[in-house]
């Protein structure tokens, strides 16, 4: 009797199911090549992800070669190169944390202030344009720039100075990816603060211009408490992947000079994986590695962020 009555249950369940399926099937279909995409490119590739346990052969494919346990983890953690490029990419990506992520919460707050709208439209589409830019084509402006008959050592020469070799310099390398990412990025994500900023109410600005509060306090007392969830879940996302320290960047940048200094991990995973004898059980292992290194990172700031702020993002 309480076996049938389970199944009823889980035949009007099923049956519930199915008529709000049918009942919101415009939905459904409108879910469905995005559901679709990610269970194709997504999910299913994660399979590919058991290569970190095998020792991959050709002719065999992924499903038959043999599995090695954890060996491959073994010869991960006695390469020196793979601990030098985590300590790089912590070394870049914290740079990236303090250089680099306050820029656009900064201009955003900037143009949140100006008055013509016009204004701030124009500003923003010539903030914007240069995320639209590969980095293919930011290297080439960088280096018609920069390099040994560039436009600012043209400058220099003219000036009676000796040119400079900005980038073949390993000091200066870091600088350029602060600078290039600063450039490229920050407009497209200022995008997300203003439009945090434009959820404020006005009223709130227009109470505090009659009580007398300078444009800079209400930056600091209305502003910028109004977008604090929305840097909270932005910084969680951005500690998520420190250990990602943005390869198209560091590819095309670097040179034979800069290269120690730009082989972060994953980089180092190129390396590994194309230039030299391919290993594409081991490059796998190094990259689940980093996907858990990730993962752990992306929790525990999400735990700290809760503990302080009271708000996290996931809860």
């Amino acid at each position: 009797m309480a076996g049938s009555g389970i199944t009823t249950l889980s035949k009007k369940a099923g049956d519930s199911l199915l008529m709000r399926i049918l009942k919101n099937k415009e939905v459904y279909l409108v879910l469905l090549p995005g559901v679709a995409w990610y269970i194709i490119f997504a999910y299913m590739p994660l399979y590919g992800l058991t290569l970190a346990f095998k020792t991959f052969k050709a002719n065999l494919g992924i499903f038959r070669s043999p599995w090695v346990g954890l060996l491959n983890y073994v010869y991960v953690l006695r390469d020196q190169a793979f601990t030098e490029s985590i300590l790089r990419t912590l070394q870049i990506n914290l740079g990236r944390l303090v250089f680099t992520f306050p820029i656009p919460i900064i201009l955003a707050l900037a143009i949140n202030e100006l008055r013509v709208g016009r204004y701030k439209k124009i500003l923003q589409t010539i903030y914007t344009f240069p995320n639209f830019l590969s980095w293919v084509i930011v290297a080439s402006i960088l280096n018609n720039t920069l390099n040994q008959n560039g436009m600012v050592n043209a400058i220099i020469k003219m000036a009676g100075g000796d040119p400079v070799n900005f980038l073949g310099s390993i000091p200066a390398f870091l600088p350029l990816v602060y600078i290039t990412e600063i450039w490229k990025s920050s407009g497209w994500s200022a995008i997300i603060y203003l439009a945090a900023l434009a959820g404020i109410d006005t009223e709130q600005y227009e109470a505090a211009e009659i009580d007398g509060a300078s444009r800079f306090q209400r930056i600091i007392h209305i502003s910028f408490p109004g977008i604090k969830a929305t840097i909270i879940v932005m910084l969680v996302l951005a500690i998520g992947y420190v250990m990602s320290a943005g390869f198209d960047q560091l590819f095309n940048i670097s040179n034979a000079a800069t290269f120690r200094a730009a082989e972060s991990l994953d980089m180092y995973i190129y390396r590994v994986t194309f230039r030299s004898a391919s290993d594409f059980s081991f490059s796998t292992a190094v990259a689940l590695v980093r996907s858990v290194i990730n993962c752990i990172l992306l929790i525990t700031a999400d735990r700290v962020t809760r503990l302080v702020s009271g708000s996290g993002l996931f809860g």
